[in-house]
């Protein structure tokens, strides 16, 4: 049917309200609309959210079809309530070329459970020596507007001076993962307490913090864009607050197991914690809330990073950093931010979809529940809580953290343009 009435939900945590989807497009939302024609989903009780946007994720193909492919990791989007996925340049081949990010764009229309947005490389190959085709990947059919090679560090101040000035003549932006690499040589986990207790190698905050600085002065000097990936220690928050007081064009994410985990789980040896940025302290966790909180970091970004099993399943040492996050991501921002009065529903709203949207301008994505925009919709049982368990992802991959913990919250439905990809929990 193409007309959906969504009966009683909470838009954005309000008051209740049904909406009406037509086709591709919310109708008409309002108190007491006629279900007429229509099918209709009962949601008292439950919040109805924009669908949700991800800045940041791995879908592996082509390359590492073992990991996860476009299909595999759409479905995971879906079932966790997104209807937008960014998908990071570090494939194989990498995805730097105009014809690259083209085969990533048509695979996530042809699948149809999210829209896919390939995310070009900074350099040639992620060596950090030679700009990628930026222009021509831009102009390409995909769009590209963000650029990153997330999973390496663009180290030279040269190149990302020149990357940042290149993608500031059509509005573009470089997302930066922050890592010094010659302070980082060997490192195995946050750099503190427990690294010297468990002698692991330690990875310093400062190794962070130093790249922010200087790609926040850079933006500055060229007047451009940087966006900071995974923002993971409270020096990098202090950076981005005073960058923004300056007026500074920077964005911030933050991941939502850095918003839960720290470091003392490395005690356990168990490489599901092993993550780049490395979990960090109490301290910290606490600094990035309160930054989403406050609107310092902007968004929520998974990074969600699939491996297959024997990556993970070894000793530390040899582990594949990441873990998988998009099926869980919204639960544990109900855990940390929601449930602990942090942050409203409205507001997750706009840490995981509005903003997101707007920093990747993902047409169609981010908009009001209101009649005539897109019915990009999630719809979340808030009053859920069960123990998480990776056999029923539909992720290829179930390297996750949070396996038999209990979480709240839970998505039922997801509707693309007024399709449903996800009803009932189950994907469609």
């Amino acid at each position: 049917m193409s007309k959906i009435l969504i009966r009683g939900a909470k838009v954005l945590g309000g008051e209740p309200q049904d909406v009406l989807i037509d086709g591709g497009t919310i109708a008409e939302v309002g108190a007491g609309l006629s279900a007429e024609g229509a099918e209709v989903v009962e949601a008292a009780g439950k919040v109805l959210l924009p669908g949700l946007v991800d800045l940041h994720t791995h879908l592996r193909e082509p390359g590492r079809e073992d990991s996860e492919t476009v299909l595999t990791g759409t479905r995971a989007a879906a079932s966790g309530g997104y209807t937008a996925v960014f998908a990071m340049a570090n494939t194989f081949p990498v995805a730097d070329t105009a014809g690259v990010v083209e085969q990533v764009y048509r695979l996530g229309q042809e699948h149809g459970y999210c829209d896919v947005q390939p995310i070009g490389a900074v350099t040639v190959g992620l060596e950090g020596r030679k700009l990628a085709e930026l222009g021509a990947m831009h102009e390409s059919a995909a769009g590209v507007t963000v650029f990153s090679d997330d999973g390496k560090c663009v180290d030279d101040a040269v190149i990302m001076r020149r990357a940042l000035e290149y993608v500031k003549a059509f509005g573009g932006v470089v997302a930066q993962h922050a890592q010094e690499p010659r302070l980082t040589e060997g490192a195995q986990m946050n750099e503190g307490v427990v690294s010297a207790e468990l002698g692991l190698g330690g990875w310093p905050a400062v190794a962070e913090e130093s790249i922010i600085a200087r790609d926040v002065l850079l933006a500055e000097h060229v007047g451009s864009r940087v966006h900071i990936c995974h923002l993971s220690t409270a020096g990098s928050v202090e950076i981005v607050r005073w960058a923004k007081s300056r007026g500074i064009d920077v964005t911030a994410e933050v991941t939502p197991h850095h918003l839960l985990l720290t470091d003392e789980l490395v005690r356990t040896y168990n490489p599901v914690y092993k993550v780049n940025p490395p979990l960090r302290t109490e301290r910290d966790v606490l600094a990035l809330r309160e930054a989403l909180a406050d609107g310092t970091i902007d968004i929520v970004a998974t990074d969600h990073a699939p491996h297959p099993h024997e990556d993970k399943d070894c000793e530390w040492a040899a582990a594949a950093m990441g873990m998988v996050g998009l099926e869980t991501a919204l639960s544990v921002v109900q855990d940390t931010m929601v449930d602990t009065g942090l942050l409203t529903w409205a507001q997750v709203a706009d840490r995981m979809s509005f903003r997101p949207a707007a920093i990747g301008q993902a047409k169609g994505h981010g908009r009001p529940v209101s009649a005539g925009e897109p019915a990009n919709l999630t719809l979340v049982d808030t009053e859920y809580r069960g123990s998480v368990d990776p056999a029923g992802f539909a992720s290829r991959s179930r390297n996750t953290p949070y396996e038999g913990r209990e979480l709240p919250g839970r998505v039922t439905h997801t509707w693309l343009r007024g399709k449903a990809t996800l009803v009932d929990g189950k994907l469609t």
